[in-house]
């Protein structure tokens, strides 16, 4: 940065230790960045859509490269590069961080140093270690920063299948009951792996060292495998998949969550986002972060709906397949009534907001900090809110039956 423009930035209260080590581009307005925000040495910043809300800190531990981001109040981020992601109020991330589009980091939520984060969500005060990589997740539990959601160093979510797909996305918890901030936390420990499309309950402990394979729906349980047989080789064709039910309903159950959470934020968080122009930024942000998930799970059941032609006929021409007759009427289903769902899932009519929320929602202008506006509502507006964003889940969820039909 030369020292004209670095001047006049330091005269608008932006903290720079060595401005002529910093680059902020052009489109980056001077309304976009909060007096007191500390940038440190290395740091560049880009986008238009950037905003950089008061108390943040940049580049603490090493150079950060940020473009197109939302950050509220009080974000660390420590190094590395970060696009096309939101962080709400104190959110922090370690150095070497490689945080991609459709990331975003609620209320506290944190990750410890080399955490690499693409279209995931992490709901207020769900914590990862070291080491971990985390694509198409979304993690909830937890009710405050000492009793948080934990996903240990060196875990990773398994998002990509033999087949070449993508319709892989994990719920760890779930949203319903996971914004009210009063369900117990999970635990994932480290040196291990969950493989999507996967449900964990509230209260899971999942052991380190473990690849959870599944789901894990009783709450508060702890997952163990069985013991593993003997190792043994079969059979297997790149692109003859068996039942794909269980892997259609999952991500059509991930998309309601979605959906559940745009109206979340629409209805719920507006009003105590829109106090300040970091906020407002931020929850513009969270919204096109939302819709782009959205987006992202769609055109991936639309991949698989496409690799439906060739499984079905490998399974018709090729006898290591094997795979029984209803299991290939059911792939020749999903891809035929596909389309349909699709423009159902867009079309689906979003119920409104009990009157009681909406009422709780306006209360919250004046609220210090959002974990404790929320905490603060009445079990009866709970119960109701609770309803309401599980019919919007259920609108898709139910677009795919749990059984045959």
């Amino acid at each position: 940065m030369d020292p004209a423009a670095a001047r006049t930035w330091m005269e608008r209260g932006i903290v720079l230790p060595l401005p002529e080590t910093v680059e902020i581009a052009p489109e980056v307005g001077s309304d976009r960045i909060a007096p007191g925000v500390v940038i440190h040495p290395g740091c560049r910043i880009r986008g238009a859509e950037t905003s950089i809300g008061p108390g943040c800190v940049l580049g603490e531990e090493g150079p950060l490269t940020l473009e197109s981001c939302q950050l509220a109040h009080g974000v660390r981020l420590a190094g590395g590069y970060c696009s096309g992601a939101t962080f709400l109020d104190g959110a922090a991330m370690g150095s070497a961080a490689h945080v991609r589009p459709g990331t975003l980091l609620e209320e506290q939520a944190s990750c410890a140093h080399a955490a690499g984060l693409k279209q995931t969500i992490l709901l207020p005060f769900v914590t990862t270690g070291s080491l971990v990589n985390l694509c198409d997740l979304l993690v909830a539990g937890g009710t405050s920063r000492r009793h948080h959601t934990e996903i240990g160093s060196s875990y990773v979510h398994f998002n990509f299948t033999p087949h070449g797909d993508k319709a892989t996305a994990s719920l760890v918890g779930e949203v319903p009951r996971g914004v009210w901030l009063d369900q117990p936390p999970i635990f994932l420990g480290g040196q291990g792996g969950l493989v999507g499309p996967s449900r964990v309950a509230f209260g899971v402990v999942i052991p380190a060292g473990i690849i959870w394979r599944g789901d894990a729906l009783e709450p508060e349980s702890i997952a163990v495998p069985p013991p593993s047989a003997s190792p043994m080789a079969r059979p297997f064709v790149v692109g003859a998949y068996r039942s794909v039910r269980r892997i259609v309903r999952a991500n059509l159950e991930f998309i309601g969550n979605l959906r559940a959470l745009t109206a979340w934020y629409r209805h719920v968080r507006a009003p105590w986002m829109q106090t300040d122009p970091w906020r407002r930024a931020c929850h513009a942000g969270a919204l096109n972060r939302l819709a782009d998930a959205i987006e992202e799970r769609l055109r991936r059941l639309d991949d698989l709906a496409e690799l439906m032609d060739r499984s079905v006929h490998l399974a018709r021409t090729d006898r290591r397949c094997a795979i029984p007759t209803d299991l290939v009427e059911e792939q020749e289903r999903f891809r035929r009534q596909w389309p349909a769902i699709r423009e159902a899932v867009h079309s689906c009519d979003e119920p409104p907001p009990p009157a009681e929320l909406a009422a709780a929602a306006e209360a919250t202008r004046g609220a210090r900090d959002w974990p404790s506006a929320v905490q603060a509502m009445s079990e009866s507006v709970r119960t109701a809110g609770r309803a309401w964003l599980d019919q919007i889940v259920e609108q898709c969820r139910s677009l795919w039956p749990s059984r045959a039909t």
